[in-house]
C-alpha cells in the first residue's frame, strides 16, 4: 500500500504565497519522480511541475517562473513554492509519485486527494 498526501493549500489573496507540501509513505522501493497538477471546475488536470530522483526538474508555462519544485529533505517528499499567485491560480493541486515495482520493470502513478488553494481578494 501506498499514499500520496498534500498539505499547505489555503486561501491567499492575490500575489501572494504559498507552499504545498507532499510525502509518499508505505510500501515504496523506489521513487523515479514526484509532481504537481492542478485541476480547476470545468477545466482538465494539468502538469504545473515535477522533479525526477536525480533532481531534474521540468515546469509547465501555466505557472512557470512563479513556482519552484523542490524534493523535501525527508525522504519520499516534494515541496511547490507557489508566488505572485493569481486568482486563475485557483485550483485543487495533486501531488502524484511515479514509483518503480519490486524488479525495476514497471512504473506505476500515485496519486494525492489533493489540496485546495484559493486566490482571492
Amino acid at each position: 500500500q501506498v499514499q500520496v498526501v498534500e498539505s499547505g493549500g489555503g486561501l491567499v489573496q492575490p500575489g501572494g504565497s504559498l507552499r504545498l507540501s507532499c510525502v509518499a509513505s508505505g510500501t515504496i522501493v523506489s521513487i523515479y519522480s514526484m509532481a504537481w497538477y492542478r485541476q480547476s471546475p470545468g477545466k482538465k488536470r494539468e502538469l504545473v511541475a515535477s522533479v525526477t530522483s536525480g533532481h531534474v526538474t521540468n515546469y509547465s508555462d501555466a505557472m512557470k517562473g512563479r513556482v519552484t519544485i523542490s524534493r523535501g529533505d525527508v525522504a519520499n517528499t516534494v515541496h511547490l513554492q507557489m508566488n505572485s499567485l493569481k486568482p486563475e491560480d485557483t485550483a485543487v493541486y495533486y501531488c502524484v509519485a511515479e514509483m518503480w515495482n519490486s524488479d525495476f520493470t514497471l512504473l506505476s502513478d500515485y496519486w494525492g486527494q489533493g489540496t485546495q488553494v484559493n486566490v482571492s481578494s
